[in-house]
């Protein structure tokens, strides 16, 4: 039987409309970029207008792009090709790597090797700045703050602290070490220790709001494939759009902690195990197959790896 396109698609599965501002749009023209860092203007501007959004907000977006130095532009209007440039390879690089991460640690279970690596700092005051911008970048990262001037990590990410150092020409205030053991305030377990160092508790909160507005997904769009419906682009491109913004805002200050360090049941695993699920379920049924993907390299890092578990 072939599948219908329901006019109120729309309506179901994606109940919740994307909020407004730079950042929805910022997100979809990144989302667009190809495995080569290539944006064409050709897919963005009906992807765009899919989601709601002008031409003058993608053009914005684009224009921001190119003065931020993340991508050059050759050609004009639909002809354009955006493409990125070093640092901009490094930032989409960089928000891949992240998403590996995470979804390798749900995969595996386990298998943090028990050491802390420290960063010590000590940068004058007439240096603020530059101290200022280090912490900040060591927050990114993902450590926590022990002490003024001493952040920690269960992650080896000597390689990401140093670059981070060097860029603000600090690398001669940065002391690194690793331990197997670190004991804060008095507190030694380890699981105790990333409790009192990260937020965990307000993190975990956000994911299950997440998975309390997006749960019924899934099983939408199993109905809508039982009853042999399709899903319109006017409904799947503003659907990924707003699922993934909901997912990014709660991801974004996720510390990615080994599983041996997070309260279990983790809702952050669920949280990426519904994204998954419903982006298989609605690639299933989208009506125009053909049509330009949004977050295709996420599709990508998804099905590259081993073992992965398909539905929540």
């Amino acid at each position: 039987m072939a599948k219908t396109t329901v006019a109120n698609a729309t309506d179901r599965p994606f109940r919740d409309p994307i909020t407004d501002g730079d950042l929805p749009t910022r997100m979809l023209v990144l989302g667009l970029a190809r495995h080569d860092g290539t944006i064409l203007a050709s897919d963005a501007f009906p992807v765009a207008d899919a989601c709601g959004r002008s031409p003058e907000q993608l053009r914005s977006c684009l224009r921001r792009l190119v003065a931020e130095g993340l991508f050059t532009r050759d050609g004009v209007g639909q002809k354009a090709v955006y493409r990125a440039t070093d640092t901009g390879l490094a930032v989409l690089g960089a928000v891949t790597a992240r998403a590996h991460l995470a979804h390798v640690q749900d995969v595996r279970g386990g298998g943090w090797d028990g050491r802390w690596h420290l960063v010590a700092f000590a940068i004058p005051e007439a240096r603020r700045w530059a101290r200022d911008e280090l912490r900040d970048q060591l927050g990114r990262l993902g450590g926590a703050a022990v002490h003024n001037g001493l952040y920690v990590s269960p992650h080896p990410w000597e390689k990401d602290v140093i670059a981070a150092a060097e860029g603000v020409a600090a690398s001669g205030h940065v002391t690194l070490a690793s331990a197997d053991d670190l004991a804060v305030g008095g507190v030694s377990d380890p699981p105790a220790v990333a409790a009192r160092l990260w937020p965990l508790d307000r993190l975990a909160g956000r994911y299950r709001s997440f998975l309390d507005r997006w749960s019924h997904v899934p099983a939408d769009l199993d109905t809508m494939r039982r009853r042999h419906e399709s899903l319109p682009d006017s409904a799947f491109l503003p659907g990924a759009l707003a699922m993934g913004l909901a997912y990014q805002a709660c991801f974004d200050d996720d510390p990615l902690l080994p599983p041996e360090l997070l309260p279990q049941p983790w809702p952050g695993r669920a949280a990426r195990e519904l994204l998954v699920a419903s982006r298989r379920r609605a690639l299933q049924i989208r009506a125009q197959h053909n049509r330009p993907a949004l977050f295709r390299s996420f599709d990508d890092l998804i099905d590259a790896l081993p073992d992965h578990r398909e539905d929540p």
